[in-house]
């Protein structure tokens, strides 16, 4: 078995669950040293109150054939991020992968609801997870990526920058987050120009995570049977994984630097580099969601995966 990142150190921030967690995963698939931050482990939980944990990813990492270290980490608290980083340091002396996943704002999202009658709390709430997060750990991880020419920064968000910029997405929070990070990839690429490393956004499609396995009533063995509830999530649906194997494999080229800056999906990437999704298909979601769902067709994937 190959594992093309073999003696690369990665950071997957808001790797508990979902793409954080899939990216993790794949990473140890490719041989790397992955650490696994989030807040909620064995010992402790955070608001969400879900089982999840870090210590299960950094397991399934191990278990995938890379090395998984859990640590907990609040990406809001500045002196736990610098001292995650210093151990980074510590334990390996460098950095090659930074994924920058957290989030935390699925129970805070309001569909459809304008600005004036969004709760602002929450509104502001999943702003600041969204970004200020994505700062912090930056700021702190940075200056250990750039030491070594061929860095990568993925900033992980929802949607492309094409199609956010054609498109409302959900709540006027909702949109400047996902859109606010698509910036802050553009932003990082050039300030690590002149170091030689890169950054990228990405975003996964529409993804089997454990929440929306929940929310359909489904899991990730018989996810079909969710058609029942909603035909085009059984036709494009993607696991956590897809996305994590375009994190893997932007990781492995050798040439990535020439995609700094710019905003890619799972999907088109895999059309690139040839990885496929865990059930052995290539779901091609963002196209799908114009071409059929958004074009009022009826769900077929023919074609899209």
């Amino acid at each position: 078995m190959e594992f093309p990142l073999k003696g690369k150190v990665a950071l997957v921030a808001g790797a508990t669950r979902g793409a954080g967690r899939g990216t993790a995963v794949a990473l140890g698939e490719a041989g790397a040293v992955v650490y696994c931050t989030g807040r909620t482990t064995k010992g402790q939980t955070s608001d969400y109150r879900r089982p999840e944990t870090i210590d299960e990813t950094a397991a399934m990492v191990s278990a995938a054939g890379g090395t998984g270290i859990a640590v907990a980490v609040d990406h809001f608290n500045a002196p736990e991020v610098e001292a995650l980083v210093r151990r980074i340091d510590h334990e390996h002396g460098r950095l090659d992968i930074l994924v920058n996943d957290i989030w935390g704002g699925e129970n805070l999202i309001q569909w459809n609801t304008p600005l004036w009658e969004h709760d602002l709390d929450g509104g502001l709430r999943m702003l600041h997870g969204a970004v200020d997060t994505h700062l912090v750990t930056s700021h702190f991880a940075l200056p250990l990526l750039i030491r070594r020419p061929g860095g990568l920064v993925v900033e992980m968000t929802d949607g492309t920058r094409e199609y956010n910029a054609a498109h409302y997405r959900l709540s006027a929070f909702y949109d400047l987050a996902k859109s606010a990070v698509l910036r802050l990839a553009f932003s990082q690429a050039e300030e690590l120009k002149p170091y030689g490393c890169t950054a990228v956004a990405l975003t996964p499609g529409w993804m089997r995570s454990e929440m929306m396995l929940e929310h359909y009533g489904v899991t990730e063995a018989n996810w079909r049977e969710a058609a029942a509830t909603n035909a085009h999530f059984a036709a494009i649906s993607e696991s956590p994984r897809f996305v994590g194997r375009a994190v893997a494999a932007l990781a492995a080229d050798p040439d990535v630097h020439r995609r700094t800056g710019g905003s890619f999906s799972s999907g088109g990437l895999a059309q690139e580099y040839g990885f496929n999704d865990v059930d052995g298909s290539r779901p091609d979601c963002w196209r799908y969601l114009e071409e059929i769902q958004e074009a009022g067709l009826p769900a077929d994937a023919s074609g899209y995966r």
